[in-house]
């Protein structure tokens, strides 16, 4: 592969300034690496900072596997109001007074770990016929939506002080934590909303390959093209790093052209579920297969082999 080319598959984990929409930041990352196709894998609020994986190319038809990851967050809520949209972006609709002590906070908290239900905010991306429902909300029309289940992990309880409530979260997927800062709020009288909410992991992605937009403005206005595409390369993880948690079934070349057709093979793995693909050797990664309690192993999800190789 040269490295004058931009890889055009692969996976970035881009700490997403606060201010900005999921997608803006997608548009821009889509941009810089010249991608036809890219998609962000669990999109986060504007006031929102932190780990926002970006598929790019053929990692996109993997990225469903992120959006069913954990999540891990840090959040800071604030007592005694209640807004609009459960965080500081929004207007105050109700204010009252905080009578609530540490002792009490912690164990409230415990009620909210392990299998819950929320009720998705209306200031959120979920579609209703059609239309995602803060636009509903910006007309000021209220929809009626359906308790999800959702579960919670761990709630740490860090820091209270002043009405300033700090916690870290480790969720499901379709955990809204504005939704569960506002629950908290209810539940201990006083109301609260989000003030600060940042995300450190998803799955088992380290914040320490976070890369932030300016990194990489800087590395594309590089005067020297191999440079600038070297360093840019050197971001994206590989497209299956998504599937890290799968076990791994290596095909011949044999068995491997079949597979590619999409029939079904033989693995004689005793595993019932859904395995990564290599291929001979190298172990070159070839999709997602399901592999039965009878060692058929069938195509689920596979790369393009046209431009795999351009990766």
């Amino acid at each position: 592969m040269s490295f004058f080319k931009l890889k055009k598959n692969g996976i970035l984990l881009l700490d997403k300034p606060k201010g900005y929409s999921s997608n803006f930041v997608l548009q821009k990352v889509k941009k810089i690496f010249g991608a036809k196709k890219a998609g962000h894998s669990g999109s986060l609020d504007p006031l929102a900072t932190g780990m926002l994986p970006i598929c790019i190319g053929e990692a996109t038809k993997f990225s469903t596997y992120l959006l069913n990851s954990n999540k891990h967050y840090q959040v800071i809520a604030k007592f005694g109001e209640k807004t609009s949209t459960l965080d500081s972006t929004g207007k105050i609709i109700s204010i009252r007074s905080v009578n609530v002590s540490s002792s009490c906070i912690k164990n409230v908290l415990k009620e909210f770990v392990g299998e819950i239900y929320q009720i998705p905010p209306m200031y959120s991306a979920v579609k209703h016929k059609g239309l995602e429902l803060y636009k509903y909300a910006r007309k000021g029309i209220e929809i009626n939506r359906k308790k999800r289940k959702i579960f919670i992990y761990d709630l740490k309880y860090v820091f209270y002080d002043k009405k300033i409530l700090q916690l870290e979260v480790i969720c499901s997927k379709g955990t809204y934590i504005r939704t569960l800062i506002d629950d908290l709020g209810e539940r201990l009288g006083c109301g609260a909303h989000v003030t600060y909410l940042r995300r450190f992991q998803v799955g088992l992605f380290s914040k320490s390959k976070l890369v932030d937009l300016n990194t990489l403005y800087t590395y594309k206005k590089n005067k020297n093209k191999f440079v600038s595409n070297y360093l840019l390369n050197k971001l994206l993880m590989p497209m299956d790093s998504a599937l890290s948690t799968f076990p791994t079934i290596n095909l011949s070349s044999k068995n491997i052209y079949w597979f590619k057709l999409g029939r079904k093979i033989f693995s004689f793995i005793n595993y019932s579920g859904l395995v990564r693909v290599t291929e001979g050797e190298n172990k070159i990664f070839v999709g997602v297969g399901k592999n039965d309690k009878f060692g058929n192993l069938f195509p689920i999800r596979l790369i393009s082999f046209n431009n795999s190789l351009k990766n």
